[in-house]
């Protein structure tokens, strides 16, 4: 299973583009503190999503559901590689019904992966 929960702020305003192939991607970077550690940067990318998405700006508190993908992409210097989160959902903290619906959702996927091993 491959389920992210993220909470933290962006550090830098989301950045929204068109893709050749015509798919619109909101790209953030998000700060997540660690307690008693160094906050990690983690780079998140959001496929169709809402306009609001592409409005968020820095320092806004916002929980991110989703799932890790690594891509390898060329460049002149050869291969390279990108690990992110892709975003099936962000919510700003501050509304708190979606985050919280946002939270359920995650855990349900949990525990249907659960069942579905048990099986």
């Amino acid at each position: 299973m491959n389920v992210v929960t993220l909470l933290g702020r962006l550090s830098r305003p989301a950045e929204a583009r068109t893709l050749p192939s015509g798919d619109r991607l909101v790209q953030l970077e998000l700060t997540v503190a660690r307690p008693g550690d160094k906050a990690e940067s983690v780079p998140v990318v959001c496929f169709d999503a809402p306009a609001a998405v592409s409005t968020l700006d820095v320092n806004d508190e916002v929980l991110v559901l989703g799932r890790v993908r690594r891509r390898f992409f060329r460049t002149d210097g050869g291969t390279q590689s990108r690990t992110e989160v892709v975003a099936d959902q962000v919510v700003l903290k501050r509304h708190t019904k979606k985050l919280a619906a946002a939270f359920e959702r995650a855990h349900q996927l949990i525990d249907d992966d659960q069942v579905m091993e048990a099986s």
